[in-house]
């Protein structure tokens, strides 16, 4: 693992074991701030337990991860999103029977200051908390992902290249150091992949935002990422850059095969292999 000084998030020796299985082995990488680092890997290589652990929806049987420094491993979720986490997901997790705008406005809920009892009776300085909060999202959030002509529309009645935009909008919402992508444009057509493309550039280049990104289309991965992580089997098989990672034999084997079957046996089995520890950490 290359060095990890004045990382933004490190990751070291991170392990996930679900009863016998081991879902993650030993995982360790660094993200440097301003940087757009992709976790890349086939299907059932850990990476999206790699994001639920980070985002703090698994809690690791072993290893560490810290954010600016301080360790997070047993922080809450809602906590992390405070310190600066924010994440979209690989299926759209948004509430489909609201508008646009209120599905955003949600995303800022971990920085309120307002509290139960002044939201409940709309006192003057809730009214003004959300006063601001409206105008930021309308003027800087709505605008920049273009979307202002849909945010009185009900998420249900958008198409699904929209919806994954407005899940965008709501993680921006929460004014995040390190954005999660989880497979941003999974399902996406040419023309909307090439849009979130660029806005995950600007997020970079004009918000000053951190990436970490989870991603099949190779093409943008290699376009847009400053470091790249494979993962096979639950591990780390080679990270770098991403002409470095794509002529590693061991990423063209993990992706095409190498065409021995016993080779391929062997490795099944020792992702499989149970272990001592046969119960899920809570």
């Amino acid at each position: 693992m290359e060095s990890a000084a004045g990382a933004l998030l490190e990751v070291q020796d991170l392990t996930l074991t679900f009863g016998g299985v081991k879902a993650l082995r030993g995982v360790s990488f660094s993200v440097q701030p301003g940087s757009v680092t992709s976790v890349i890997g086939p299907n059932g290589a850990g990476k999206t337990s790699v994001f639920n652990t980070i985002s703090g929806f698994y809690r690791p049987s072993a290893g560490s991860i810290h954010f600016q420094g301080q360790a997070i491993s047993g922080v809450a979720p809602p906590k992390r999103a405070a310190l600066g986490l924010a994440r979209t997901f690989q299926n759209i997790a948004l509430f489909r029977g609201m508008t646009v705008l209120d599905n955003i406005k949600l995303g800022r809920h971990c920085h309120l200051r307002t509290g139960p009892l002044a939201a409940l009776f709309y006192t003057p300085a809730a009214r003004r908390e959300e006063d601001a909060l409206r105008q930021e999202i309308e003027e800087r959030i709505i605008d920049f992902l273009e979307i202002d002509h849909i945010r009185k529309a009900p998420v249900a009645s958008l198409s699904y290249g929209l919806q994954k935009r407005v899940e965008l909008a709501r993680a921006l919402a929460m004014r995040p150091k390190l954005l999660l992508l989880d497979e941003p444009v999974a399902g996406m057509n040419r023309e909307e992949t090439e849009d979130m493309a660029r806005f995950i550039l600007e997020v970079r280049r004009e918000w000053g935002i951190t990436v970490l990104m989870v991603e099949h289309d190779m093409g943008m991965v290699m376009d847009l990422s400053d470091h790249v992580v494979v993962l096979n089997f639950g591990q780390v098989i080679a990270q770098g850059l991403p002409a470095e990672v794509q002529a590693n034999p061991e990423v063209v084997n993990a992706y095409l095969g190498s065409g021995n079957i016993e080779a391929l046996r062997a490795r099944f089995k020792q992702a499989v292999r149970p272990t001592a520890n046969t119960k899920v950490a809570a």
